[in-house]
């Protein structure tokens, strides 16, 4: 062999020094370019003794003029530790008054740290005030100061708390991103890159998407830093600011339990606003109740009542078994499987076209539609208009609502469901319906952020995507009609001068827990869109168990116009009626 080859081994260990060339190349590039932005932060943090060094992207709010402000990103705090070991034996005592005092601290705990006698640095208070600093600095006591640490920082305070989330830790005890934007882009937010096995394996509609900017949030075994991004997100700030006002009266008006308003764009699927009452302050999220963290929009279910027979209503026009003047004879009530179901008001109204229906919310009318179209059609248009199963909006913990009553094979439950009974959605799922008919029947993944911005400037804007087409065009045409007739003979306190609005209440009943429905509580929301035949967006209000008002007509109506009317002109929409 060697004589056939006699420059093999001054080839393999040519190769040998080119491969460990090339390694040294790589490594020097990775420390001088890809991990320059980390070394540098670690850097600074040694030289200006911060801890826990922290290098995370920016997440902004934006505005209709383009214009970002800051919601999350990092900040310097000071913190008061202490070295027991560095204490002299004579200033201990004098010490632990003093630093009790200074901080608001229990004058035991500090003894138990100082005679612990350890070496290490003792955080005793983070983010302490001005003032403690300068207390603690004029001390001058050895052993005794004052340090510096990255934390991050949520300038608006409780504001979009429910979509932002906040940096916490994860069950490693490592700093992560929980809860909203903040959990599901923690890759990106951090700089944590995947592998290309990693992005290959990704699932659902985030997936191009991820794939395009180098980023995602699957599972990888290469958790290699990258550098971190900036998020820029569809919340518009003005109109986040607005709703979440709005929201906090409405509830503390009726004194209900909870409430949830989001507002969409229906050609994009752009969440411009998604609120929760109550909420809170991501800065001191330690302190807060665990069910707060939630995001009501996507993470908790309801029966929407009567909000959901405009689903009925699309399935009836799209097959063609109905018209908006197609009329029926209510008499109040229906027998079937040895049920009777009445109208929620037990009024009779006699002949009424499906127009009609939608307008005075006649419980026999919807069923009437459902018995047209039949149960398979029935639940084929429930599952493509996207109920029971998640919208895939990029934000963690959805839930799929729940529609297995439909699988049950019963009658009753078809009925019954098919005016908002017996089923459960997220507000989110039941938002994105309404815009299916605000958008002339295409079906839109709902989204947060709108771009991602990586260092050096470049951008991965987010696309548009259409999930389905569960109704044509001329079905949502005639029901943007059939919306407005509701609003303007419905419900007076929802008009507004000058323009079409479509919308729709429901008053839903809770269950009881023993298989019937409380008699006393109930679950208001309304859901509806302007202008009506060329919607800029969609609006939906929800409130739990309010207090002292039955119907979500009386209760949600005028602060659907408050806020349709301050879109409207925040937009600068014009008029679309005399």
């Amino acid at each position: 062999m060697m004589k056939k080859y006699p420059n093999l081994r001054i080839n393999l260990f040519l190769g040998i020094i080119l491969l460990s060339s090339s390694l040294i190349l790589y490594r020097l590039f990775v420390l001088s370019v890809v991990r320059h932005s980390a070394y540098s932060l670690t850097a600074k943090a040694q030289k200006e003794n911060i801890n826990n060094i922290l290098a995370r992207g920016n997440i902004y709010l934006s505005d209709q003029g383009q214009n970002l402000f800051l919601a999350a990103t990092n900040k310097k705090f000071p913190l008061a530790h202490i070295v027991p070991r560095d204490i002299e034996a004579e200033a201990r005592d004098k010490a632990i008054d003093l630093v009790a005092e200074i901080l608001g601290l229990n004058s035991l705990d500090v003894k138990s740290q100082i005679d612990f006698q350890s070496k290490s640095l003792k955080v005793l208070a983070r983010r302490i005030t001005n003032e403690q600093v300068d207390r603690i600095k004029n001390l001058k006591l050895k052993g005794v100061g004052v340090s510096y640490e990255a934390d991050r920082f949520y300038p608006g305070s409780n504001l979009a708390s429910n979509v932002i989330g906040f940096l916490g830790y994860d069950y490693d005890g490592k700093r992560a991103g929980q809860y909203g934007v903040e959990g599901y882009y923690d890759r990106e937010l951090s700089g944590r890159n995947q592998n290309l096995s990693g992005l290959l394996n990704s699932k659902g509609p985030m997936a191009i998407f991820k794939k395009i900017s180098g980023t995602g949030s699957g599972s990888s075994s290469s958790q290699e830093f990258d550098r971190p991004s900036d998020l820029v997100l569809t919340i518009d700030k003005n109109a986040q600011t607005f709703i979440e006002k709005q929201l906090e009266d409405i509830t503390k008006k009726w004194q209900a339990e909870a409430g949830t308003i989001i507002v969409q764009e229906p050609e994009s699927g752009r969440i411009i606003a998604m609120a929760d009452w109550p909420n809170f302050n991501p800065n001191s999220y330690a302190a807060t109740e665990p069910k707060l963290f939630l995001n009501s929009g996507i993470q908790e279910i309801y029966e929407p009542g009567s909000s959901f027979k405009p689903v009925t209503m699309a399935t009836g026009l799209d097959l063609l078994k109905i018209t908006p003047q197609t009329s029926y004879e209510d008499n109040g009530f229906v027998n079937i499987a040895g049920y009777t179901i009445h109208n929620f008001s037990d009024r009779v109204f006699g002949i009424q076209t499906m127009t009609q229906v939608l307008e005075n919310s006649v419980n026999t009318g919807i069923m009437f539609v459902e018995n047209l179209v039949g149960d398979d059609n029935f639940l084929n248009y429930v599952i493509n208009m996207g109920f029971g199963q998640k919208t895939g909006i990029d934000l963690p913990g959805e839930v799929s609502g729940d529609v297995n009553n439909l699988y049950s094979g019963r009658k009753i439950n078809y009925l019954t469901s098919s005016f908002g009974q017996g089923i459960a959605v997220t507000p989110m799922q039941l938002i994105n319906a309404y815009s299916v008919i605000a958008n002339g029947g295409r079906l839109m993944r709902p989204y947060i952020v709108e771009r991602i911005i990586k260092e050096g400037g470049e951008e991965v804007k987010v696309q548009p995507e259409v999930v389905g087409i569960p109704i044509s065009e001329k079905t949502a045409v005639k029901l943007q009609s059939m919306l407005v007739s509701v609003v303007d003979n419905g419900f007076d306190k929802a008009r507004i001068k000058g323009y079409d609005v479509a919308g729709k209440t429901g008053t839903a009943q809770v269950p009881d827990g023993s298989g019937g429905y409380s008699e006393k509580e109930f679950i208001h929301n309304f859901v509806g869109f302007a202008p009506a035949y060329n919607a800029k967006f969609v609006v939906l209000i929800k409130m739990d168990k309010p207090k002292g008002i039955q119907f979500a007509a009386d209760s949600l109506s005028p602060v659907f116009k408050e806020i349709t009317a301050f879109l409207l002109n925040y937009y600068n929409i014009p008029p679309t009626r005399k």
